[in-house]
């Protein structure tokens, strides 16, 4: 199985995951970098302002100035305030390293003038379910678990690790989803099928690609719906463990109405040409067959919906 990582293995949302203050308190430090992306409509910016229960336009900041592709800089109590990547603190003249432990999400820097004041980690939050969906699909036959993912290779490995993902391959535009997806297609045994997940536009041309291609239904986009085989419409994973019993059990019984019907046949073409039987055995190996197929086929509709317990 192939997995996409936003909005696939992940909510889709960002939160600020941790906090690393340098010289203050973590609740200061939240409160300031809070004020100075006040003025931001970034998902990242919104996900902070949240995080401080702050809301848009508030605070006593001073010349906003967003700098693209970098962060922000505000005058805050007199102080200009520095909000960004590394990037925007190379250019302030401040340095900034990386914590121990972190490494999971987006990194925001935080700086007063030329002091390194701290730095937050925002991240979209794993699936409660997805640890344990993956479990239960290695339990059930699912050799390989990989995530194709145009994120960071550091935040996708982060996730990989914590969820139980074997492979992972980051930083990919969606031509290269697709190289890699033949890849793993030629080098998997033949009996074997590869099923893809995923729920973005850029998914579509991979999902058509593999050979089961499966769509998260509720936040996904139309042409990953259109592309896919199986959209799950609540974008829950333990459903893919629900679908495998469907089809187990839709192959099962497709199975047995094949032998069944096909044996009763032959058993009454045997009786026929025997005298045994005469033209009610015909009826009974044509209608009678066709309405216990039919009654062992309902069967079909009556699978347990997997209800995984979320940690």
């Amino acid at each position: 199985m192939v997995f996409d990582k936003t909005g696939t293995l992940t909510k889709g949302t960002f939160k600020v995951t941790n906090i690393f203050p340098e010289g203050m308190n973590s609740e200061d430090l939240l409160q300031l970098v809070a004020k100075a992306e006040s003025f931001s409509t970034h998902p990242i910016a919104q996900s902070i302002l949240k995080a401080a229960n702050m809301q848009p336009n508030q605070g006593n900041q001073e010349d906003v100035k967003e700098i693209a592709g970098h962060g922000v800089a505000a005058k805050i109590d007199g102080s200009v305030i520095y909000v960004g990547n590394a990037k925007l603190m190379a250019q302030a003249g401040v340095t900034a390293e990386l914590p121990k432990g972190s490494g999971f999400g987006t990194v925001v820097y935080a700086a007063k003038g030329s002091q390194y004041i701290g730095m937050l980690e925002v991240a979209d939050e794993v699936k409660e379910d997805a640890k344990t969906v993956l479990t239960l699909l290695r339990k059930e036959g699912v050799e390989k678990f990989v995530m194709l993912t145009g994120d960071d290779e550091t935040v996708a490995t982060a996730v990989a690790d914590s969820i139980g993902i074997d492979e992972v391959h980051a930083k990919l535009l969606p031509e290269q989803k697709v190289e890699w997806v033949e890849k793993l297609l030629a080098d998997q045994p033949k009996d074997a099928s590869l099923a893809f997940i995923g729920d973005g536009i850029n998914d579509a041309p991979v999902l058509t690609r593999a050979d089961v291609g499966i769509a998260m239904g509720a936040l996904g986009s139309d042409a990953a719906i259109e592309a896919a085989d199986i959209v799950l419409m609540d974008d829950q994973l333990a459903d893919l463990v629900t679908a495998r019993a469907i089809a187990n059990k839709t192959l099962t019984i497709s199975y047995q109405n094949i032998v069944f019907a096909i044996g009763v046949k032959v058993l009454m073409l045997i009786l026929g040409a025997f005298g045994i039987v005469n033209m009610w055995g015909a009826v009974f190996a044509d209608t009678g067959v066709s309405v216990i197929c039919i009654i062992n086929a309902i069967r079909a509709l009556h699978v347990k919906k997997l209800n995984v317990n979320r940690e």
